[in-house]
C-alpha cells in the first residue's frame, strides 16, 4: 500500500468499487500511474522515480523483468503477488501447489524479482542482471500503467512505440 494509503489495481477486469486486494482506490477513483518520463540510470544502476509516482508509491517496491525480457516491471509487493496470481489464473484458471509445473513456474517468476527500496533522493536500484537482460544501460523511459510501471531502454521503447498503431483500437 502506498504512503497515501492507495493500493494499485492489478486486475484486467474493471474496478467495481469493492475492496478487492490490489485495487487502487481513493474515494471511488482508480489511481493509475500515467504518462512516460525520460530518465537516466546512473553508473551504480540507480534511477530517479517520477515525482508523481513518488507521491503515491510506498518506499518498498519489487523489480522484475517482463516475461519477454523487453523491459522491467516495478510493483508494490502486494501488486507483484497479485500479478503472479493473475498470470496463473489467466493461463491455468488457478495456481495449483500440487502441480509440479505450477510450482516451478511460480518459483522462476519469484526468483526473477528483486525487492528494492526508494532511497531518500527518490531513486531505486535497478538490479544488474535485470538491466543486462533487458538491455537497459543509461537512457530509459519510465511508463506508467495500471498497478505498476515499466522501465524501458529508451531506444527499445521508441521502436516498440513506433510499431504500435492505436488505430487498431479505434478503426
Amino acid at each position: 500500500m502506498g504512503r497515501s494509503g492507495i493500493e494499485f489495481h492489478t486486475s484486467k477486469e474493471p474496478w467495481d468499487g469493492g475492496g478487492k486486494e490490489g485495487m487502487a482506490e481513493e474515494g471511488n477513483k482508480v489511481v493509475d500511474l500515467n504518462s512516460a518520463y525520460r530518465h537516466k540510470v546512473d553508473a551504480k544502476g540507480r534511477m530517479s522515480l517520477p515525482a508523481s509516482f513518488r507521491k503515491v508509491l510506498s518506499t518498498d517496491l519489487v523489480v522484475t523483468r517482463n516475461p519477454k525480457d523487453e523491459c522491467l516491471y516495478v510493483f508494490e509487493p502486494r501488486g507483484f503477488n497479485a500479478w503472479v496470481a493473475e498470470v496463473f489464473e489467466d493461463k491455468f484458471g488457478k495456481y495449483d501447489s500440487s502441480n509440479d509445473l505450477h510450482v516451478r513456474l511460480r518459483r522462476k517468476l519469484k526468483a526473477r524479482a528483486k525487492d528494492v527500496e526508494v532511497d531518500g533522493s527518490g531513486r531505486i536500484m535497478l538490479p544488474t542482471e535485470a538491466r543486462e537482460a533487458t538491455d537497459i544501460d543509461k537512457d530509459v523511459v519510465v511508463v506508467g500503467n495500471t498497478g505498476y510501471f515499466e522501465v524501458w531502454d529508451a531506444k527499445r521503447y521508441e521502436a516498440q512505440d513506433d510499431d504500435t498503431d492505436l488505430g487498431v483500437l479505434f478503426g
